[in-house]
């Protein structure tokens, strides 16, 4: 799938754009109001993740969570 997805991406936008690394997820952080949480995705994705702030509004916490689990899993 990883192939797959790195194929499409080379031929829909351009070499340039063909992604280092894919992390796969239940779902999106997303508020309750439907907008992506870039803030906190960039967060895990730099490994900082005692700093991630304000969580109260996102649909469901569990996927920080996840995220967070994924991330250490393929460092470690």
């Amino acid at each position: 799938l990883r192939k797959e997805l790195v194929a499409h991406v080379r031929k829909e936008i351009g070499p340039i754009a063909s992604p280092d690394k894919i992390q796969f997820a239940p779902g999106l952080l997303k508020t309750r109001f439907g907008k992506i949480m870039r803030r906190i995705l960039r967060k895990i994705a730099e490994d900082d993740f005692g700093a991630l702030g304000d969580t109260s509004t996102l649909a469901d916490p569990g996927v920080v969570d996840d995220l967070i689990g994924n991330r250490q899993n393929k460092k470690g």
